[in-house]
């Protein structure tokens, strides 16, 4: 029944003047305003709707991933808008917040409630996940 159906994502935030200089202003997002929503434009059709809720609090997960071609650029942009890297002890990040071990190369940070974003770009090496992922599709689950 929803085969055919255009599906997005929501995120719901607490201050939607916030919201709207955040992702317009800071992120430098393409964004446009509908009945008091905030959409979010981003390549190939796949918008994000923002949405305020009074009771909103910042999501435990990762609600939109940024996949970028030139990490060290983005991060280094969006530090010069005022965006804060997270650093984590449990991972071996640089020292521009950037994550480099297997899979893709990470760097996350918080919007103006919390809510975690990784800005993410597929590492210039194989990761061992893509090969995970290509037996589990072709019905083999393990790395044998």
């Amino acid at each position: 029944m929803l085969t055919d159906s255009k599906a997005y994502s929501g995120i719901a935030v607490n201050d939607m003047m916030a919201a709207r200089a955040f992702y317009s202003d800071v992120l430098a997002l393409r964004t446009s305003q509908e009945y008091g929503l905030l959409w979010l434009h981003h390549p190939n059709g796949r918008d994000t709707l923002v949405y305020e809720q009074p009771s909103a609090t910042p999501a435990s997960y990762t609600v939109l991933n940024f996949e970028v071609d030139d990490i060290e650029t983005v991060v280094e942009g969006l530090r010069s808008r005022g965006v804060q890297f997270e650093s984590y002890d449990e991972l071996q990040q640089d020292p521009s917040g950037v994550y480099r071990q297997e899979g893709p190369y990470i760097a996350w940070f918080k919007d103006h409630q919390a809510t975690s974003f990784p800005c993410c770009k597929n590492a210039d090496r194989p990761s061992p996940w893509r090969e995970v992922a290509r037996r589990v599709v072709r019905g083999r689950s393990s790395m044998r």
